[in-house]
């Protein structure tokens, strides 16, 4: 991957976190239902097909979505 689309990457990521702890502290997503969406997306890339580079790549998106949902890299714990 590129730097910038590393960048582009980690910009993506954090803006859709602040989103989504945004959302739990207002009151419009409860928390479990933003772990759903976190589920869900890790679940896309789980089940993706493609060559050999393409689902490793999908496989270590995964488990970073299944990282944020144990808290390991949210800025706060949902």
């Amino acid at each position: 991957m590129s730097t910038a689309s590393e960048h582009a990457g980690q910009a993506a990521l954090s803006i859709c976190e602040a989103l989504l702890l945004a959302m739990n502290d207002r009151g419009v997503l409860p928390e479990h239902e933003i772990v759903g969406v976190l589920r869900d997306a890790a679940a896309t890339h789980e089940n993706a097909v493609g060559t050999d580079h393409e689902t490793e790549n999908h496989r270590a998106v995964a488990d970073l979505i299944n990282a944020i949902i144990s808290g390991g890299n949210s800025v706060r714990h949902l």
